[in-house]
Order: C-alpha cells, then sequence, then structure tokens
C-alpha cells in the first residue's frame, strides 16, 4: 500500500479553554501538517484524546478533518477497543467512504492470550470493507502482540496490509521485517526509532513529533527511506531533543504545548490529563522557536 510509506501523523483534538472542540484550530492543524509535507493523516487515535469524546464529538472531528483535508491526503481512521463485538459492529456500520484504512489498537486492560489477539482481529479483518493496520503498543495495553502473531495474522488476511509498531523494542520490529510477507508494512510507531526501523527495511512512522514538525519530521523519513543514511540522522538528532520532550510528561500534553507555542491551538487537555509543568512548557517552547 504505497499510500502509508513514509510519515502519518496522529492527529490531537485541539479543544478551547471551556473543553469544547476547537474546529478552527483543528483545521489549521490539518493544513499545517500537510503543508509540511507528511504523506497521511491518523484521525481518533490515542493522540486525539479519542477516549474523552463523546460519540457526536468524534463524529465533529472526523467531518473537521475530513473538510479541511478536501481530498489531499490518505485519511486513516482509528476504530479498536477491547469488547470486538462492538468493535466489529461500528465496521460494519460507519460510512468509510473518506478513509483508505483502519488503524485497530489491540485489545487493552483485558490482557487476551496470543490466541485471543489473533481471534479479535480476525474478527476485525472479516468485518471491515477497508484496509487494516493493526497496532501494537505494549505501554498502553498490558499485552505485547508478538511477532509470530503478527506474522500469521499478515498471511491469514489479505486486508491486514501493515502493523504500527509501537513496543519500542528495534529487535523486535527487526523480527517483524525479516518475517513479513512481501508488501506488509512494518510501521514505527517509536517517534524515537523511527528511523532505525525505516532503515532496517520498515516503511515509516505514524508519529506524534510529526505534526509538531512536519516539515523535518517527515524530510527524515524520506531521506531514511532513499538510503541517505547521513542526512538522516541530522535530522534525526535535530529533533532527537523534542521527542524526549513530548512525551516527557505524557502524550499529548508535550505536543499540545508545541502547538500553543506556533499559534495554532490552545493547550487545553481534558482530565484526567493535564498540561505540563512549567518547566517542561518552557523547555518546549524554547525548542520550538529555535526550529522555527
Amino acid at each position: 500500500m504505497q499510500s502509508f510509506i513514509g510519515t502519518g501523523v496522529a492527529l490531537v483534538t485541539p479543544f478551547k479553554k471551556d473543553f469544547s472542540v476547537d474546529v478552527d484550530a483543528l483545521t489549521r492543524i490539518v493544513n499545517y501538517v500537510i503543508e509540511g509535507g507528511v504523506e497521511y493523516l491518523v484521525v481518533l487515535g490515542t493522540t486525539a484524546e479519542t477516549a474523552t469524546l463523546s460519540q457526536e464529538e468524534k463524529e465533529l472531528v472526523i467531518d473537521t478533518i475530513v473538510k479541511a483535508n478536501a481530498k489531499r491526503l490518505p485519511l486513516v481512521l482509528g476504530v479498536g477497543g477491547n469488547n470486538t463485538m462492538k468493535v466489529v459492529e461500528e465496521l460494519k456500520t460507519r460510512d468509510f467512504s473518506n478513509f483508505s484504512a483502519i488503524l485497530s489498537v489491540s485489545p487493552y486492560y483485558n490482557k487476551p492470550t496470543q490466541e485471543g489477539i489473533y481471534q479479535h482481529f480476525k474478527a476485525v479483518a472479516e468485518a471491515s470493507p477497508i484496509p487494516v493496520i493493526v497496532y501494537n503498543v505494549p505501554g498502553r495495553t498490558a499485552s505485547n502482540m508478538l511477532p509470530a502473531t503478527v506474522i500469521r495474522l499478515a498471511n491469514d488476511f489479505q486486508n491486514i496490509i501493515g502493523i504500527k509498531e509501537a513496543a519500542g523494542d528495534i529487535v523486535q520490529a527487526m523480527k517483524l521485517i525479516q518475517n513479513k510477507p512481501e508488501g506488509f508494512l512494518v510501521i514505527s510507531g517509536d517517534d524515537m526509532i523511527t528511523l532505525p526501523m525505516v532503515l532496517a527495511g520498515g516503511a515509516g512512522v505514524i508519529s506524534v513529533i510529526g505534526e509538531g514538525f512536519p516539515k523535518e519530521f517527515s524530510e527524515m523519513v524520506r531521506l531514511g527511506l532513499q538510503r541517505k543514511v547521513d542526512e538522516a540522522y541530522k535530522l534525526h538528532y535535530l529533533l532527537a531533543d523534542s521527542i524526549d520532550m513530548i512525551f516527557e510528561q505524557g502524550n499529548p500534553g508535550g505536543i499540545k504545548e508545541v502547538f500553543k507555542t506556533l499559534g495554532l491551538s490552545e493547550n487545553t487537555l481534558r482530565l484526567p490529563l493535564v498540561n505540563v509543568n512549567e518547566d517542561l512548557a518552557s523547555r518546549l517552547q524554547n525548542f520550538t522557536k529555535k526550529l522555527s
């Protein structure tokens, strides 16, 4: 799937100071990342604080991004959860005409076995009318989708086209790349090891820092895909401190501070998430001003 080679960004949901969804800010952010050169947009992922949005707000976010994007880039919609029947129901009833794929997280909190994870994604694959990118993020789900399970899914279901791999384990990522079927995409879900993953044979990234600094980060990924290693690592090390900072006190608190500094949105988060502290805010502001 050529559409998903390069940099995708997991869009935030900007809120006004009264905690309502800021449609104008979201439109600005969509235009900013597209003009920055990213290859695709991911809608309603974890970074969007989706767990705190009502159903009506989710539809508002989708409609706003679809309108702002105006068919310029492929869109991926987050459709996942730990209730398989509910995920399948959404896949069977939602209109996916504006989307090129779904991103579906491995079930969280339940801690299924590898067989349970396989059966969950089997149900997802069979219900989804569009391609599926599975998402492994053990730090949030409390279970790791092992390479053998991913490869089994990739071989058994043609519409499971890739994985967003966010275990933060370069060895695990390399096992996926080594054993995947041809055409299956191993996409980094960890900004700091994106370049090593790309150079090992990965397809790119679904990024958080890439929406704050889309020009530099997407160019780094393109250089990596072109095997221009020295030029790519120059950009990696330029951005490395900012990657640490945006995750230091949780996501998306850090990236929202960057957006506030850039004048794109407020830095408002919904509980249980809170703003980064003054020290980190100051460091992020200084980095952002220096880079821009």
